[in-house]
């Protein structure tokens, strides 16, 4: 593998590496404004919710690596301690691409990018009507990390109000469809991502009950030249060892045994081919009663 010390990397250098293998990144567009009233709007991708009780997000306005200058946007916000945090979605991302330029102290991007205030009701600044959510928040801390060209401002904000459109919610209009919502994310250099459903997967998640483990899988199981290591994560995630359920009936089982009997071998890999396509649909249970098969 490539090793890399980033002390010996350029600025310029360590910001673009970092932020291709750092991703994807959500992306915060800020709405700010000064104590003379002038607005800004930016977006950023160092950001993300690090409490939810309190709640709380935090998002950094690096300083610039081409001539170590601040961000009109950390300007305000030292100025008058308030942002909306307005999340994006795929409708948006040329218009907040547009906005990210380096226009002049003053210029509202509002304006230059095309999208519509919305009057805050706890705050200042003004929310962006086509953002699906938008979050009103009090800023609590800015904490500089450096004072060199690309070093971040963590400016830690506190969410007061949230702001959601009625068409990103489920059918009971209590909770955000994850469907619905087609989040845009940062990658590196000029490279985006979009999650809609197509690229949407569940994972389960342990929760109260501990799930068995890798290292307690059978040894034939857990050395498969076959199952990959998702796989394995899926089978190890039961609370117990499985065992046998005679009531399982299942015809591609038979026919593996019928036919590869006589071939322990040849039988173990059709049957862990068999498990794998069980796994990848998401059909745990029976890719167990498969691989219980082997003994």
């Amino acid at each position: 593998m490539l090793a890399l010390n980033v002390k010996d990397l350029k600025p310029a250098e360590r910001q673009n590496i970092l932020q291709h293998a750092i991703a994807p990144r959500p992306i915060c567009f800020a709405s700010t404004i000064d104590k003379n009233g002038n607005v800004n709007l930016s977006p950023f991708s160092f950001f993300n919710l690090f409490s939810s009780n309190p709640p709380i997000v935090i998002f950094s306005p690096a300083r610039r690596v081409r001539d170590n200058t601040t961000k009109h946007t950390l300007e305000n916000i030292l100025e008058v301690p308030e942002v909306v945090v307005n999340i994006c979605d795929y409708n948006m991302v040329q218009q907040v691409s547009l906005s990210s330029c380096d226009y002049p102290k003053g210029i509202d991007e509002f304006i230059k990018a095309g999208f519509t205030k919305e009057p805050s009701r706890l705050i200042q600044p003004p929310r962006v009507k086509e953002s699906p959510v938008q979050m009103e928040c009090n800023v609590i801390e800015i904490k500089p990390l450096g004072t060199e060209g690309g070093a971040g401002n963590l400016v830690i904000a506190e969410v007061l109000l949230m702001h959601i459109n009625e068409a990103v919610l489920n059918e009971d209009k209590t909770m955000i469809d994850q469907t619905k919502l087609q989040h845009i994310a940062r990658l590196g250099g000029d490279w985006y991502c979009k999650v809609n459903s197509s690229n949407l997967f569940k994972v389960e998640k342990p929760n109260t009950k501990l799930g068995i483990g890798i290292d307690m899988l059978p040894a034939s199981i857990r050395n498969s030249t076959i199952l990959t290591g998702n796989n394995l994560g899926q089978l190890a995630n039961v609370h117990e060892m499985p065992v046998i359920d005679p009531a399982f009936d299942d015809d591609r089982l038979k026919n593996i045994i019928q036919y590869f009997s006589i071939n322990p071998n040849e039988m173990e890999k059709e049957l862990h081919t068999y498990a794998k396509e069980l796994l990848n649909s998401g059909n745990v249970n029976a890719a167990w009663q498969v691989l219980l098969c082997l003994g």
